[in-house]
């Protein structure tokens, strides 16, 4: 049973991929299944539904078992666009993001951006590793879709500065550091691998 309440997941896809030889990185294959497809697992117990933010490969990514929501608005304007698909499609009045190449998500993220949020009344939680944010990794609150809706439209690109117009907490990650390890390179995706191996595939 999901544990969500209220909270949609969206896992972020929706990127150019440039790297990885141009492959699309959700789709690139961890241990026998799709990078995005780990990220899914650990995520879906934590939420009432999911959504995957893609541009391209749609079919692909709907294979995975959830709803494929593209940018509303066209150019690839970065993730921020891709987190405004899952506001404006969102089932519930929050909206926990991911990036679509980090399999290692503990089994608590969302409870603890939650956590973090409803403690200041904030508008968005942000992950942090102890030193910095990580941006990508969001707690929102659905409400904020006409404002970032605005924020796009007039030019703004920058996660950093569509924060400060916003009541923005720090949820603290710092001792779970192995939640940002993301899979840029082929090496880096062959110690993902014996990673899950080690861990009985069960990040």
């Amino acid at each position: 049973m999901s544990l969500g309440h209220g909270v949609t997941g969206l896992l972020l896809a929706g990127g150019r991929a440039t790297r990885m030889g141009g492959q699309d990185k959700g789709l690139i294959d961890l241990a026998g299944r799709p990078l995005a497809a780990h990220v899914l697992t650990a995520l879906r117990p934590q939420v009432d539904t999911v959504l995957i933010n893609a541009n391209r490969h749609g079919d692909e990514y709907a294979a995975l078992g959830a709803a494929v929501v593209p940018d509303p608005l066209g150019g690839f304007l970065g993730p921020l666009a891709g987190v405004l698909a899952g506001l404006e499609n969102a089932s519930g009045g929050l909206v926990a993001t991911l990036p679509c190449d980090s399999p290692f998500i503990p089994a608590d993220y969302v409870a603890r951006m939650r956590a973090a949020l409803d403690a200041a009344d904030g508008e968005i939680a942000v992950a942090t590793d102890g030193e910095r944010r990580q941006p990508v990794f969001m707690l929102l609150r659905t409400e904020l879709a006409a404002d970032l809706r605005a924020w796009l439209e007039q030019g703004g690109r920058k996660i950093d500065a569509w924060y400060e117009g916003h009541r923005v907490v720090d949820a603290d990650f710092s001792d779970v550091p192995d939640t940002f390890i993301n899979i840029n390179t082929p090496e880096e995706r062959d110690a993902a691998a014996e990673r899950l191996a080690g861990a009985g595939d069960n990040p």
